[in-house]
């Protein structure tokens, strides 16, 4: 993971490896597993049995505590992103994890894309083969105040029968589907988008769904621990914004032809997500 920072950093304590060997399995013969809780904050996950596919909607519940954030899938000029490994011989994989819309954080030089209250991710799941499902999984998080702590757990979660009926779990994972960015509309998408030659600018043109007068958050994730958020000469005309994005440092030798980026557009209560592709 790799984050460009101009700033200071935040202080990063205790070692990984420590942590990962002090913290017990959190097991549960259930659709949730109990909470493991650290200094900052705590975390559980939560399932539903596999459809007929062997497809499994599942979550991993995030609660810091007041005053402490965690961070989105790009935190920013530091922070941890959270990481969910499944292992292999659970016979159980994971296909995707999704993100609720963040906030933007800013302390002097250092800018955090993260969550200050209880988070959901949704997780998608597939099980393979018939019968019992046991989910053996890692999850690793960053949790900070003042200081950043890492947080990782473990949990053994056995799934009963699909015909039983989890309301509780249910509505978890609802509620945790209503906070994703919306995909594009009508009324709310990027309509244009193009890389400066010296690839140090991105041009967007997005159709906005109010009649607003200030900018909308933008956040461009490009490769892998890069997030792109200073605005140039922004300008909103009505429903249309077009706007600059800085680019700051690529990885030496990156070739943007053929590659797909993603841009989270916030603006005032609605947020859209869609992807940028490269020539």
């Amino acid at each position: 993971m790799m984050i460009i920072s101009s700033g200071p950093r935040r202080l990063l304590i205790a070692v990984v490896s420590l942590v990962t060997a002090l913290v017990p399995f959190y097991s549960a013969h259930a659709e949730m597993s109990a909470w493991a809780e650290n200094e900052g904050g705590r975390m559980r996950l939560v399932a539903l049995a596999p459809d007929a596919g062997g497809k499994i909607r599942a979550a991993l519940q995030i609660e810091p505590k007041p005053g402490w954030i965690t961070y989105w899938k790009e935190p920013g000029n530091s922070g941890i992103p959270p990481q969910i490994t499944i292992a292999a011989a659970s016979g159980v994989t994971l296909d995707a994890i999704a993100y609720p819309v963040p906030k933007h954080f800013f302390k002097g030089a250092i800018e955090d894309i993260a969550y200050d209250g209880p988070v959901t991710l949704p997780l998608s799941l597939t099980a393979a083969g018939k019968g019992p499902v046991t989910i053996d999984a890692a999850a690793f998080i960053g949790i900070c105040k003042d200081i950043c702590i890492p947080f990782q757990a473990n949990f053994q979660l056995t799934l009963g029968p699909a015909i039983q009926s989890h309301p509780e779990e249910e509505a978890i994972l609802q509620a945790a589907d209503a906070r994703l960015p919306k995909p594009p509309s009508q009324d709310f998408d990027l309509t244009a988008h193009a890389m400066s030659s010296d690839r140090t600018t991105l041009s967007l043109t997005l159709a906005l769904p109010g009649e607003g007068k200030v900018a909308p958050d933008i956040i461009v994730t490009g490769p892998s621990g890069y997030a792109f958020t200073k605005q140039i000469g922004g300008k909103r005309d009505g429903r249309t914004f077009k706007v600059d994005i800085s680019i700051g440092k690529l990885p030496k030798d990156y070739d943007i032809a053929g590659k797909q980026w993603s841009v989270l557009v916030i603006d005032g209560e609605r947020a859209m997500e869609t992807t940028l592709a490269f020539q």
